[in-house]
Formats: structure tokens, C-alpha cells, sequence
């Protein structure tokens, strides 16, 4: 008989495993933490792509979509499954995996809760009844970890979460070589663009927040130039209708979406300026990725964006409002036509992710917030 494992188990909730910011960074966690944790996770929707993006070794066990949808159904159901589990802690993902932090509660399990931002309905505003819920359901919670600042202060002033069990651990990625001229030539021949294009590139799960029909609408107002292209990566809900956006825009030609990609990193290299169009964002990793690759970015003024970029990048975020469009599309073609400008901005992109962004350090942070959330710090 094999004995039994030592590591501490880990159950991590999630409303979806999808890849998406927080699923990527945690896929990314469960490898650098080879050995040191049992990781299993629970994808409350039954998706859990995001685990193939952990190596041999480093897969989570999955567990199955709950049977129940809510209410005390769920509950219930949680409750069982924990107990049939018997994890050592218990880490719960934003809104969707909210029932989990109460029913471990009801449990006296301990719980380390991460935020990580918010969906389309909170993206102008937060709802009552989830700001007291949160109150009460992280107010025995060990701990509380959010990315960006912006949420850092939405959680001490509308959750009530007092400074010692909030802690603010920023994304944080590996930063290579940039890439050479072959690579970047061999990418723009992956997704059929043409070598001398103008490339405009956006990453992100096709979520209503991101608001990518913003950014097609303004790629469109750049005019018709058969050198102008955009580079969409990435899939979900939001799929069909900007596909038909894209129709209506008559943009089949100049407009790329090929979908979901598990290797994103290399992707960078076919692009020349970053785009994001979000309502609602707290600390992208697609734009940290799109930095290291030393692309400029535009993008609109959401969660921590204007502090993750040097100064010199401020013309080009757009705050959001009826003219968000026509500011994107500003931004862009500034940067389109002015190429030096592009690679100057792109330069200090990459040394600002360098200083302050480590993968290493983010890593080390976690660990620690593990340790202590199972009082072995």
C-alpha cells in the first residue's frame, strides 16, 4: 500500500476553469509550485480547458459540475462534497464561486478568497445584495488576495475587509527574448497577414465586458487602407456576434479572429500596437504579456491600467464614454503612423514589466498566503 500524500490539499473553486486571467495565473501557480501543494479543482460550469496549460506532472485532479444550480440546493451539495474531500484550505474565485466560501463557512473550513474583477452587470456599478453577501461571507474568510489596487480599495471600503487579512499580490509573468525578425515573420504567415501590415492586436476571453465590439468599431473608423489589420485572440460567449459585427463593419478581410490559442506568448510578435476596449478591467495579464513583447498599448482607463504603464504611454488611454471609439481609433493611428514612436513607447513597456512585474516574485507571494491561510507560515 503507497502511503499516503503529505502535501497539504488545496481545493480551488472556480466558476469556470475556461483560460481567462485568473484560471492562466493559477494554471501558471500549480507548475511553479511543482510537488508543494494537491492541487484539485472544482469548475462550478464543468469547463476546465485551462488545466492543459499545466505541465506533465502539474495537472489538478477535476472534479465534476455540481448538479445543483443554487439556493440551498447548492449548499447542500457543497457541503457534501467537502466533506468528501477533506481539503486542508479551501480557495474560492470571485462572485461565481461565492456559495463555496459559504458553505465552508457553515463548515468552519478555511478559506482563502480571490477577486479578481467583475462581469458586465457590476461593470458600471455594484449591486447591494453582493456587497452584503461579500461582507458576510469573507468576514471569516483567512484571507482575501486581489491583483490590483483599485480592488485592494473596493474591498477595504465596500467589503470591509480589514488590512490584515487583504493582501495585494500584482500579476506577474516571465519575461524572455524578443523575438527575431524570422519569428515575427513566421507569425504573421500563421495567421495570414500580410508581412508589410499594420498590425493592431487584442487578447482576452469574448466576454461582454471586454467590450471587443468597441474595438471593432473603432479599427473600422481607421478607413479602409488594405494594410490595416487586427489580430483578435481568444474565444467565448461573445464569438457569434462579433463575428457578425465584423460582417457588418465589412472587415472579413482585415479582421483575424482565430479563436483560442494555449501558447499566447509567441503571438505577440505579429503585432505592432496592443489594443484594449474593456468596460470594466483590474490588472490584465494580456497587456503585461503584450509589454514584455515591447508593443505600445491603447487602451481604455480601467482598474490599474494607467498604473502599469510609464507615464509616457497616458495620450493614449481613453477614458470610457460615448466618444471611447472615436479616442481608440485616435490612439491607434497615432501609433500606426508613427512607427518610431511605437517602438520607443514599446521599449519602456518591457523594462516597466521587467522592474516591477517578476513572475517570481508573484510566485513567492502565493506561496506565502498559502502557508499562512493553513497557519504554517
Amino acid at each position: 500500500m503507497s502511503a499516503p500524500a503529505t502535501e497539504p490539499h488545496l481545493l480551488h473553486v472556480f466558476s469556470t476553469f475556461a483560460p481567462g486571467g485568473p484560471q492562466v495565473r493559477t494554471a501558471g501557480l500549480f507548475n511553479a509550485m511543482s510537488g508543494e501543494f494537491r492541487h484539485t479543482v472544482l469548475p462550478m460550469d464543468g469547463h476546465a480547458e485551462a488545466a492543459d496549460l499545466c505541465t506533465e506532472g502539474n495537472r489538478p485532479r477535476l472534479l465534476p459540475q455540481p448538479n445543483a444550480r443554487g439556493g440551498f440546493r447548492i449548499l447542500k451539495e457543497l457541503r457534501a462534497l467537502f466533506a468528501k474531500e477533506e481539503p486542508d484550505l479551501i480557495l474560492t474565485y470571485n462572485w461565481g464561486a461565492i456559495e463555496s466560501v459559504l458553505a465552508a463557512r457553515s463548515m468552519s473550513l478555511p478559506v482563502l478568497h480571490h477577486e479578481d474583477g467583475f462581469r458586465p452587470d457590476e461593470a458600471a456599478g455594484f449591486k447591494r445584495r453582493r456587497i452584503w453577501t461579500r461582507r458576510l461571507a469573507l468576514s471569516k474568510a483567512r484571507g482575501l488576495i486581489v491583483p490590483s489596487q483599485t480592488l485592494q480599495a473596493i474591498a477595504q471600503r465596500l467589503w470591509k475587509i480589514d488590512a490584515e487579512r487583504l493582501t495585494y499580490i500584482p500579476n506577474g509573468i516571465a519575461v524572455g527574448p524578443l523575438p527575431t525578425p524570422a519569428e515575427r515573420s513566421d507569425m504573421r504567415a500563421r495567421f495570414d497577414l500580410p508581412q508589410g501590415a499594420k498590425v493592431v492586436g487584442a487578447v482576452g476571453h469574448l466576454r461582454g465586458e471586454k467590450n471587443f465590439a468597441r474595438l471593432l468599431r473603432a479599427f473600422a473608423l481607421l478607413g479602409e487602407d488594405p494594410e490595416l489589420h487586427l489580430l483578435l485572440l481568444g474565444d467565448g460567449a461573445e464569438r457569434e456576434r462579433l463575428i457578425a459585427l465584423r460582417a457588418e463593419l465589412g472587415l472579413e478581410a482585415r479582421v483575424h479572429m482565430p479563436g483560442h490559442l494555449e501558447d499566447l506568448q509567441p503571438v505577440y510578435s505579429a503585432m505592432d500596437v496592443f489594443a484594449i476596449s474593456s468596460d470594466t478591467e483590474q490588472m490584465p495579464i494580456a497587456l503585461l504579456e503584450a509589454m514584455s513583447a515591447g508593443l505600445p498599448a491603447v487602451s481604455t482607463i480601467v482598474g490599474d491600467v494607467p498604473s502599469m504603464l510609464p507615464e509616457q504611454q497616458a495620450p493614449f488611454l481613453v477614458p470610457l464614454g460615448t466618444d471611447a471609439e472615436e479616442r481608440l481609433a485616435g490612439g491607434l493611428r497615432s501609433l500606426l503612423a508613427n512607427p518610431e514612436r511605437g517602438l520607443e513607447l514599446g521599449e519602456l513597456n518591457r523594462s516597466e514589466v521587467c522592474s516591477r512585474f517578476s513572475f517570481d516574485s508573484m510566485v513567492a507571494s502565493y506561496r506565502a498566503q498559502y502557508l499562512r491561510a493553513l497557519g504554517r507560515a
